[in-house]
């Protein structure tokens, strides 16, 4: 009998049934070619490609448990007033940068209780590594604290720890503060990623992916957040000052599991994550850059003008990558077509942008500022109500950098948009230049009352006007 004309379903039942299958197999052909050595490596080669298709069929699934993000104490919190009063007082600004900070944060999209670290209300502001090492503590054992509470999980049943903050990189990391904090087993393998920017939560889950197929019935804890005590401008260079009005106090613990079992109560299944990185041009490498001002003694973040036009060049290549993956094949036969028509018969002819609103319910998009979100709405074509959840968590919360997207899906559980089988697509950019997106599918319906974020006890004020 020819192995092609053999039934496979029976193959993928288990393991052990599996092994059993090619061990028979092998024993008959044995003993019928023995006599015939090519017939032979004949019959190793297909066993070895039919072994190479069933690993590969049996790659694990990617389910994400749960996730929390940090709702700091209220004595944190910062109005734009308060933030202005704050600066004008601290003795480091000119009067003209408070000028300027004044007017970026009226133009911030930011309303009047997102939070800062306590020692950044003092006047003048305490910036050190020991106020800057309590701010992180707190994000990140809150967060933590908060996943394990709603997870019933104990620390002993992570096998695999991954932190992300851009800006502060102590020593010890971070997460060994986390193991240290948790007392976690010694056998834990533990990451910290440092300078990837506010898109480094997703460089995150993606790692924590490529460890997951690896490492068999395992969980992934990844924590993403940022210190903005370290990342304090106490200067006049008014690119600079930008990143003091936008960046505030945040952070979110999401757990991974790969784990069959774990599909049953499970809120999202990983389908796809695509990553853009357009550090080899130099307009978008230097979009975003950590230097000393023009003092030379100063340090700050730069963010160039360039920064719209870098993260505009990203997002481009990066949903072109996904498209291929998600797009109905009417959408791509239309890009196709219209990008094979401007190149060889109309160069001033526009290109078709595909509807992604085909292919997802929900956009988590990374609330990195009020432009940003304006110009992602106006290529994807989003109503309001797809970007209200983006938009409230920038209101709400601010910019917390790589957190940022899970703020705004908490607020999509909130509301209870969240059904079974909904797909979400996060957005997210960062310095590098990088643009990265995760694609989720919903495993259930997320119902509002049973839900603890940071948007349960004030969601119903929510969404309100921020067009000013």
């Amino acid at each position: 009998m020819s192995i092609f004309t053999m039934p496979f379903p029976f193959i993928a039942q288990s393991n052990s049934s599996f092994l059993s299958f090619i061990g028979d197999f092998l024993n008959i052909q044995i003993l019928f070619m023995s006599s015939n050595i090519n017939s032979l490596l004949l019959c190793c080669s297909l066993i070895v490609s039919i072994v190479t298709f069933y690993l590969k069929k049996c790659s694990k699934n990617i389910y994400l448990v749960d996730f929390a993000c940090y709702k700091p104490f209220s004595t944190s919190i910062c109005s734009k007033d308060l933030f202005i009063e704050t600066s004008r007082c601290g003795g480091h600004f000119k009067d003209e940068s408070i000028d300027f900070q004044k007017k970026i944060m009226s133009r911030s999209g930011f309303g009047d209780k997102t939070y800062v670290p306590e020692s950044l209300l003092e006047i003048p502001a305490n910036i050190c590594t020991f106020e800057a090492r309590k701010e992180t503590e707190s994000v990140i054992f809150g967060a933590i604290d908060d996943l394990l509470l709603k997870t019933k999980m104990k620390v002993d049943d992570i096998q695999i720890v991954i932190t992300n903050c851009c800006i502060f990189n102590p020593t010890p990391s971070l997460s060994a503060m986390v193991v240290n904090h948790y007392k976690i087993k010694h056998q834990i393998l533990s990451y910290n990623l440092s300078g990837m920017g506010c898109s480094a939560g997703l460089i995150a889950i993606d790692l924590a992916k490529q460890l997951l197929q690896v490492h068999p019935n395992s969980y992934a804890l990844v924590v993403s957040t940022e210190n903005i005590n370290s990342g304090w401008y106490l200067g006049n260079n008014r690119s600079m000052l930008v990143s003091n009005c936008l960046f505030r106090v945040g952070g979110a613990a999401i757990l991974l599991s790969n784990i069959s079992s774990d599909s049953h109560r499970s809120k999202y299944h990983l389908k796809h994550i695509v990553r853009t990185h357009k550090g080899s041009q130099d307009n978008c490498y230097n979009s975003i850059l950590q230097q000393e001002d023009e003092t030379n003694k100063i340090t700050g973040i730069s963010l160039s003008k360039n920064l719209m036009n870098a993260a505009g060049f990203a997002l481009k290549a990066n949903i072109m990558t996904l498209g291929k993956s998600v797009l109905p094949l009417l959408e791509q036969l239309k890009y196709v077509s219209t990008l094979l028509a401007k190149k060889y018969f109309n160069n001033k002819m526009k290109i078709y942008t595909p509807d992604f609103k085909s292919c997802f319910e929900h956009f988590c998009i990374h609330t990195g500022g009020k432009a940003v979100q304006d110009e992602i709405q106006k290529v994807l074509g989003l109503s309001d109500w797809q970007i209200e959840p983006s938009r409230m968590t920038l209101y709400r919360y601010g910019n917390t950098s790589s957190s940022s997207v899970w703020y705004v899906l908490a607020y999509c559980e909130a509301k209870g948009r969240i059904r079974k089988s909904d797909r979400i697509w996060q957005i997210a950019f960062g310095s590098g230049f990088k643009c990265n997106t995760a694609v989720w599918c919903a495993l259930r319906n997320v119902d509002p009352i049973k839900e603890i974020n940071p948007w349960s006890d004030e969601v119903q004020d929510f969404p309100v006007n921020v067009s000013k």
